[in-house]
């Protein structure tokens, strides 16, 4: 039976707002399920505050140890459940709503889970390109705290991060090599495999697609090589899981 979910995530000034690869994650789960959801919009510096507020647990502490609150985070208005992380978050969905399409196959969360970390693995090197470029969408109210945040990340202000002159061509190899990477995985199950599962698409797909998507939105001007790249298997992703992009 569908549901009526609270999902909190990060607005921007795109015209499809929506543009976090982790909340993304979560949005293509609702949207795949068919729940009833509605969107509210919280910039970077109200997170912290909104989180306490509702009672949803910090995903991780800071160096300081100080708690640390992120998104997505969900608000199962039905149950009551608050749950946090798109990976929990996935198994939450599945578990409590069984009759709609499932984004695991049952008893593969292990699996599930191991195969995000190996993905994980990969994502620094798209990330070096793409989070430098991230406040140029971004609305005032949440510039100051990612330029901080980020720049802590990498521990150099933003502008100085992605690759220039000799570093650029290098880095840019080892992002393509990266999602060069999951094209292996998918062609494990032949070389017309259209999904981690050959022709049945899960979760792990729209995880996929969550940084893909997050790739063109942010670089576009990069977009137009990198789709290009793998027989076109990223451009052919989106356009598959586009019927699960929407804003609500």
């Amino acid at each position: 039976m569908a549901s009526s979910i609270v999902f909190y995530d990060i607005p921007s000034t795109l015209p499809i707002n929506a543009w976090s690869p982790n909340t993304w994650k979560t949005r293509y789960a609702l949207n795949f399920k068919g729940l009833s959801y509605r969107t509210e919009w919280i910039e970077y510096p109200d997170i912290e505050a909104l989180c306490k507020k509702i009672g949803a647990p910090h995903t991780r502490n800071k160096p300081d140890g100080r708690p640390h609150y992120t998104l997505p985070v969900i608000h199962d208005l039905s149950t009551g459940a608050i749950v946090v992380e798109s990976s929990k978050i996935v198994a939450y969905l599945d578990a409590t709503y069984p009759d709609t399409p499932r984004l695991l196959p049952p008893g593969t969360l292990g699996l599930y889970q191991a195969f995000e970390d190996a993905a994980l693995a990969l994502t620094p090197a798209i990330g070096l390109f793409v989070i430098p470029s991230v406040p140029r969408i971004l609305n005032p109210a949440s510039l100051e705290y990612f330029h901080i945040t980020r720049g802590a990340l990498f521990g150099k202000k933003l502008d100085e991060v992605i690759p220039t002159g000799d570093a650029y061509g290098p880095a840019w190899q080892k992002l393509k090599d990266s999602f060069g990477k999951i094209d292996s995985w998918i062609r494990a199950n032949g070389e017309e495999s259209t999904y981690i599962m050959g022709d049945t698409i899960c979760y792990a797909d729209l995880f996929i697609a969550a940084y893909v998507l997050w790739f063109k939105l942010v670089l576009p001007e990069k977009w137009d090589e990198a789709k290009t790249w793998h027989e076109g298997r990223w451009e052919k992703l989106l356009e598959n899981t586009a019927k699960y992009e929407a804003v609500l």
